[in-house]
């Protein structure tokens, strides 16, 4: 067996991107997500600010866990999208009470 010492290479992402952004169509789908992970951002947040954690906000909501990861989850998902009276029990379950002013167009 060969013994050669590991030697990660670093990622240059910035110089990734550039260079996946000269791929035809990928600058395209790469815009076209910025509303979802925006919306996805707001969320996540929302709950960070208010200092929850995933059982907490669950709890405030009447839900499960495993509910609200799903939901968090599903912001970029193309197979299932939240309903707006679920988000608003998000937002409130996180102590917004306008829940649409920063991620619903």
């Amino acid at each position: 067996m060969h013994s050669e010492q590991f030697k990660p290479v670093r990622l240059d992402t910035k110089a990734e991107l550039a260079h996946a952004m000269q791929r035809p169509g990928f600058k395209a789908a790469w815009d076209g997500l910025e509303e979802e992970y925006a919306a996805l951002n707001e969320l996540l947040q929302a709950r960070k600010q208010a200092g929850l954690t995933q059982e907490e906000v669950a709890a405030r909501m009447g839900t499960t866990k495993s509910a609200v990861s799903r939901l968090e989850a599903s912001i970029r998902s193309e197979n299932h999208s939240p309903s707006f009276a679920t988000l608003r029990k998000y937002a409130h379950a996180c102590g917004k009470r306008r829940a649409c002013r920063n991620f619903c167009v």
